[in-house]
């Protein structure tokens, strides 16, 4: 992990678990970790092959450009990369352990950053774990993105994190993207070569969304009291 907000959010995570596997949902106090808030969402992954958000703090929205609840997690990684994050996923609920991923995010027009998400398992009522607390930062040139929204993600690099040995379970990146894949308007761009990036999408449509009523539900699903969140 490079960001010191990963640290922090793992080694929150660690203190919860009090001895056990992995900590509950119902276990998790918002003010604890207030200053992460925006950049921090819940992600169900009882089918890790199609994760959902089922919260994402304002950044997060604000970073993608529409409101994130209830769509699919892997909706902005290209094909190759969501195969093996639904392994990656299925393999850190069976060892309930935390993940860290980075990855090159694009805008539709080619703005590039690299980012860092965290996902730490937890559990949701009587059953095993079966969610993720995760939350994403951008580890290079913010500015890059020049304002606009991500619309697309690849896969760079994974790790299984280990208490007592975080570097027993890296992953080694992906192949790189064969050249007939990569469409003619990114050849041109002068990043592409090293990149090779393939923009599947058009940029997400932006919808509005409340700050102050996301924040507001982040805490209402935290609140052991909801048990049906």
């Amino acid at each position: 992990m490079k960001h010191k907000n990963s640290h922090l959010l793992v080694g929150y995570w660690s203190r919860l678990r009090n001895g056990r596997d992995v900590p509950d949902q119902a276990d998790i106090d918002p003010r604890a970790i207030k200053r992460l808030l925006p950049y921090v969402f819940i992600l169900d992954a009882e089918s890790p092959s199609r994760p959902i958000y089922r919260l994402a703090g304002t950044a997060m929205c604000e970073r993608f450009g529409f409101e994130l609840k209830g769509t699919g997690f892997l909706a902005h990684w290209e094909a190759q990369s969501s195969l093996a994050l639904s392994s990656l996923l299925q393999q850190a609920l069976t060892l309930n352990q935390p993940v860290c991923l980075s990855s090159i995010a694009a805008t539709a027009d080619c703005g590039m950053v690299e980012l860092e998400t965290v996902l730490l398992p937890i559990k949701f009522g009587e059953s095993g774990p079966t969610r993720f607390l995760g939350m994403i930062q951008i580890l290079s040139d913010v500015t890059q993105l020049l304002g606009r929204p991500i619309a697309f993600q690849r896969l760079a690099a994974s790790q299984i994190i280990r208490e007592d040995d975080p570097r027993s379970f890296t992953n080694p990146p992906l192949p790189p993207l064969v050249p007939p894949m990569v469409p003619p308007a990114l050849r041109s761009h002068p990043r592409a070569p090293h990149l090779r990036l393939v923009v599947s999408q058009d940029r997400p449509a932006t919808m509005n969304f409340e700050a102050g009523n996301a924040m507001r539900r982040l805490f209402q699903v935290f609140d052991p009291g909801r048990a049906g969140a």
